[in-house]
């Protein structure tokens, strides 16, 4: 629990603070979480705002999370909600850590980091029925690896070309402690799928070389409709092949700033490559 005891944020970047009550009740051994308010959030969106809402999970358990109705357009939301954490006896409480992250919803594309924070529940005195004012940290980014991409547009032919080049510390999924990946690119106009194309495996390799190349054929008129969406996944002989991570390039849906801006250099300066090392994002 000590990594969670102090956690310091990039210097400076301010998340902004919550307020939240915790109340355990004995007799029925169940925890009551009230979700008051939020107070100068970090605004997301292009307006100054952002979309809040706060994802609740008691770790280590990641499976069950409960989710806060979304505010629209604030940076001091209230929330005002109640949620119940039923049949937790209070020495299993104990042994657990409230996860409360903040997020910006948004339409078309990942919803995006606001700031979180750890609360070990050892440290609480529910005799008190504690109310607390909590600052936000950056949220921790698991890393997953890095992807080179190149991104070309020639108008005379109508075609889209990526190239798949390389990818640097993928995230081992094996028990071996390596990965089998292969990349997946789905053109995608708004949410269809049109078409898929797909590198071969690259056996017990965490920074494999694809030199990949792709051609999809989009009108010139089209090109802002349409984005890439790109995962790099793990072969897996039996059962299903997992994610390692995945990318989103577009103007208008993609999966963050440095994706958007080599669509819009791509955009901006037909028949030439724009490649750019983009680090892989989680899937959820």
């Amino acid at each position: 629990l000590e990594m969670y005891g102090d956690q310091q944020g990039k210097a400076g970047e301010k998340c902004g603070d919550i307020n939240f009550g915790l109340d355990y009740d004995f007799p029925t051994q169940t925890l009551r979480l009230k979700m008051i308010q939020g107070r100068d959030l970090a605004a997301r969106d292009l307006n100054g705002l952002s979309d809040p809402y706060v994802r609740i999970t008691l770790l280590p358990d990641k499976k069950h999370r409960l989710e806060t109705k979304i505010k629209r357009r604030t940076l001091n939301p209230r929330w005002n909600e109640t949620f119940y954490f039923e049949g937790f006896p209070i020495n299993k409480l104990q042994a657990r850590v409230l996860h409360l992250h903040v997020y910006d919803y948004d339409r078309f594309s990942r919803d995006d980091s606001i700031g979180e924070l750890h609360l070990p529940l050892c440290q609480v005195d529910f005799t008190a029925k504690p109310q607390f004012w909590r600052k936000l940290q950056p949220a921790i980014k698991e890393k997953l690896g890095d992807l080179l991409v190149s991104l070309s547009y020639f108008p005379s032919n109508n075609t889209l070309t990526i190239g798949m080049l390389k990818a640097r510390n993928l995230k081992a999924k094996d028990i071996n402690g390596k990965s089998d990946p292969y990349v997946k690119v789905w053109l995608m106009f708004g949410e269809k799928r049109v078409e898929k194309k797909k590198t071969p495996v690259y056996k017990c390799n965490l920074n494999p070389t694809f030199n990949q190349t792709f051609e999809f054929d989009v009108p010139w008129e089209q090109i802002r409709d349409c984005s890439l969406d790109i995962s790099v996944m793990d072969f897996d002989t039996i059962g299903r092949n997992e994610l390692i991570g995945r990318l989103m390039l577009g103007s208008r849906t993609s999966s963050g700033p440095e994706e958007t801006n080599q669509w819009a250099q791509m955009v901006a300066k037909p028949r030439q490559a724009v490649t750019v090392w983009q680090r892989l994002k989680s899937g959820d």
